[in-house]
């Protein structure tokens, strides 16, 4: 028993350490190069841990993380407004190693701005 208890701690703080791996934090987001452009989405993928949506800029499909779920509906953002199709303008930062990929910190539909972060 005294085993157990001495371990634990160290199982919470190594489970809790390798979820850390693989959230996608603003760090990894060169925020000195601002991406702000028009856009149609071509996919949207409406899930946790991050929304999601592929649109095209510069000619080139790219991946836009944009927030959970329950910060995408409390902004007023739903699965319906960002379907595929859907006319956008989004700001947004590059992955600083990930080609392709970007984190918005806003997205405007039908010209109403919804802040994401």
């Amino acid at each position: 028993m005294k085993i157990v208890k001495s371990t634990l701690p160290v199982f919470f703080i190594f489970v809790l350490a390798s979820f850390t791996f693989f959230h996608h934090g603003w760090a990894n987001y060169d925020q000195t190069k601002v991406h702000d452009f028009n856009s149609t989405i071509e996919e949207s993928i409406y899930e946790n841990p991050h929304v999601l949506v592929k649109v095209k800029y510069q000619e080139e499909i790219w991946t836009v993380f944009l927030a959970p779920i329950s910060r995408m509906t409390d902004r007023g953002v739903s699965a319906e407004a960002i379907k595929k199709g859907a006319a956008v303008r989004l700001v947004a930062y590059p992955h600083k190693t990930e080609k392709g990929e970007m984190r918005a910190e806003r997205i405007f539909i039908n010209g109403k701005k919804h802040e994401l972060r």
